[in-house]
């Protein structure tokens, strides 16, 4: 196996038994007939069986509803993406030259995608727990960050929403800082509104959750206690 896959799958914290499972997860269709599209498949069954079973126990209070609306959020291609670009997945696919010329390697459904072709090439290279811890170690920080506080309507929504019910301006996040090696980033971001005097700060192991984390503090900020990100249960 080459040291560009070595590298990867140091980032992925798994080494596959097999590489050539390794391979064919990382094979758009537009490279090759056979290619990543019936472990994506089978990845994206596994994924949502995992986050499914993660958050039954996590949450034993939580309806059926609430746990569908979470799960919908944990794997959708959004949160699938960032942890791809985490890995810099795009740097190993094998892409048609087509999509290598339009940025394939950048496009948000695509590494999602592949990301899913992994999850199903580690479940047939070594079973469905090694499947799981991968899964697990890779959503934990956004799985800890969920809670059944309105899960309709996150940080960031509420508070936009608040702010335009009075006629304010919407708010603004800057990304401050970044640290950690590219498998493991901390964000730092801070939001900036109106009503507030000073900034509030956000961390989190994706802008995204870092932005939602300072939209929860700028939400207590602002007095709205029953707004906060809490992990709880009803």
């Amino acid at each position: 196996m080459s040291s560009a896959l070595n590298r990867l799958q140091g980032k992925l914290g798994y080494s596959f038994r097999d590489p050539e499972l390794l391979l064919l997860a990382l094979t758009h269709r537009s490279f090759a007939g056979r290619n990543n599209e019936r472990l994506e498949f089978l990845g994206d069954a596994i994924l949502n069986f995992i986050a499914g079973e993660a958050l039954f126990q996590r949450f034993p209070q939580a309806r059926e509803g609430q746990l569908s609306r979470l799960r919908a959020r944990l794997v959708k291609g959004e949160t699938l993406a960032i942890l791809a670009r985490g890995f810099e997945l795009g740097e190993y696919l094998r892409l048609g030259s087509g999509e290598l010329k339009s940025g394939g390697f950048r496009r948000e459904s695509i590494l999602a995608d592949a990301l899913e072709a992994l999850i199903g090439a580690i479940y047939l290279d070594a079973g469905m727990q090694a499947a799981r811890e991968r899964v697990l170690a890779w959503l934990n920080s956004e799985i800890n960050d969920l809670t059944l506080v309105d899960t309709n309507k996150d940080p960031k929504t509420r508070l936009q929403e608040f702010l335009q019910s009075r006629g304010g301006e919407l708010p603004h996040y800057d990304v401050v800082d970044i640290q950690g090696e590219p498998h493991c980033r901390t964000f730092f971001v801070q939001c900036s509104i109106a009503l507030l005097n000073e900034k509030t700060n956000g961390q989190g192991a994706s802008r995204r959750i870092a932005e939602q984390v300072a939209a929860a503090a700028a939400l207590t900020a602002l007095g709205l206690e029953n707004e906060r990100v809490e992990n709880g249960h009803d």
